[in-house]
């Protein structure tokens, strides 16, 4: 099974919860049979680690997010990718015009959808705001990881 986080710059949000998920997968053993990723949208990243608070919050909770890259999201990625997470309406629509079948947009879903099926509800996007912003994010994205490793780990038994 292959997973993709999705957010605006891929540098907050979607990174995030990459590194959250490789931890529970770590820990569950279950590395060999699930990969993780994350992409953006927006270009200006392209390329640069993390945002230096996403970093602090990751590390603060056993997380190092240290060394993932930002990159766009690309088509090819619908071919790749079993389900691809979103972070938000605006990463939910970018996301949705690049896919070519209707195949493709059924790969896509909030995450916050494990939480709260069918609500479309957004992870708020903490680059604007101080470390409390991106504290609060990591606790949203750690409950959303948590019902989605379970689900994993009921498919693979």
């Amino acid at each position: 099974m292959k997973i993709l986080f999705v957010c605006l710059g891929n540098i907050c949000r979607s990174p995030l919860a990459e590194g959250i998920m490789q931890k529970k997968l770590q820990v569950a053993g279950l590395t060999a049979k699930v990969e993780v990723d994350s992409a953006g949208f927006e270009p200006f990243h392209t390329g640069e680690n993390p945002d230096i608070r996403a970093i602090r919050v990751a590390n603060k909770n056993g997380v190092d997010i240290s060394q993932l890259t930002a990159r766009l999201f690309r088509p090819d990625d619908f071919e790749i990718f079993d389900i691809i997470y979103v972070m938000d309406h605006i990463n939910y629509r970018d996301v949705i015009f690049k896919a070519r079948t209707k195949k493709d947009q059924e790969k896509v879903d909030f995450l916050m959808n494990l939480l709260e099926p069918g609500e479309n509800n957004k992870v708020p996007d903490p680059w604007t705001g101080d470390m409390h912003d991106f504290e609060a994010v990591y606790k949203l994205l750690d409950k959303a990881t948590e019902v989605l490793i379970k689900k994993i780990q009921l498919q693979v038994k």
